[in-house]
């Protein structure tokens, strides 16, 4: 499957919920539209260091990071991050990038928000339009 990009809409949550306790004006949610790599043979979110700083995201914990070239390298997380795409919405975490221009966004992601990938028009669409599936077992 080739690579294409989308826009999602991302949110620092923990402003979200700030808004909600009445101590935050709506307005002043730190949120920002960013274009993103569609790759279904990456695993996480990944987002640039800058964005990550942009809208105040906690660090967490570091995890270990394997390339397709097979190099590893271990990196921040990202948490509390408010995704939305096509209606849908999830609260996140992310590999921190540095040096990366665009998000990438991986299988979590697309499983999440119960996204399918279209290949013949490179698009993200929703397996059902209604609401999100989840299969249970």
């Amino acid at each position: 499957m080739g690579r294409f990009y989308v826009d999602v809409a991302l949110a620092n949550y923990d402003d979200c919920v700030a808004v909600r306790q009445g101590t935050l004006a709506p307005e002043a949610v730190r949120r920002m539209t960013v274009s993103g790599m569609v790759d279904t043979g990456a695993t996480r979110l990944v987002l640039p260091e800058h964005v990550v700083e942009q809208l105040g995201l906690q660090r967490s914990d570091r995890v270990k990071v394997r390339y397709a070239d097979g190099r590893t390298v271990e990196r921040n997380m990202a948490t509390s991050i408010h995704l939305t795409y096509a209606g849908r919405t999830s609260l996140m975490s992310a590999v921190v990038e540095p040096g990366r221009d665009s998000a990438l966004i991986g299988a979590i992601v697309l499983e999440e928000l119960d996204l399918i990938v279209d290949c013949t028009t490179q698009t993200l669409v929703p397996r059902d339009p209604e609401r999100i599936i989840a299969e249970i077992e």
